[in-house]
């Protein structure tokens, strides 16, 4: 049998506790690695629940003012529609509450805001009595829809 020199057999176990040291690093990284994605995931899992705690805030304000008449149909339906959206609820609550979406739907082309203020006073009143139409129209159902809302999280 021939003998193995003792150099290199140093140099053997050199490399192999080089290569041991240059694992246990990458694996302490990687477990750094995964407790920060852990932790920025529980961070957006947080943020998310806030925003929808907010959203879902939003609604119920909407809801109540809309009952208390301190705000039309119109604009409560509009705000609804883009905040159950904005939840992405699921297809059997945007059935439940059709009647936002059906008077968002019919008024959107109104214009808002700045664009409202552009119009002639003639094209204001038609738009106001196109409104009129559509909030007589579904208003029942819009009024027991925000009842139905009231205390509800989506």
């Amino acid at each position: 049998m021939t003998e193995v020199p003792v150099w290199i057999l140093v140099i053997a176990g050199l490399i192999i506790f080089t290569l041991s040291a240059i694992a246990t690093y990458y694996c302490l990284e990687l477990r750094k690695a995964r407790k920060r994605q852990a932790q920025q995931l529980a961070e957006l899992e947080a943020a998310a629940d806030a925003q929808r705690d907010r959203v879902n805030t939003s609604i119920q304000i909407i809801a109540k003012t809309l009952l208390d008449e301190g705000v039309g149909l119109t604009e409560a339906s509009l705000r609804i529609r883009v905040l159950l959206d904005s939840l992405q609820v699921d297809e059997p609550v945007k059935k439940e509450f059709v009647a936002f979406y059906k008077v968002a739907d019919q008024t959107s082309h109104i214009p808002i805001l700045q664009d409202w203020k552009k119009l002639s006073r003639k094209e204001q009143f038609a738009f106001e009595k196109e409104m009129a139409r559509v909030e007589d129209e579904y208003r029942d159902f819009a009024l027991d829809a925000a009842k139905r809302i009231l205390g509800r999280k989506f």
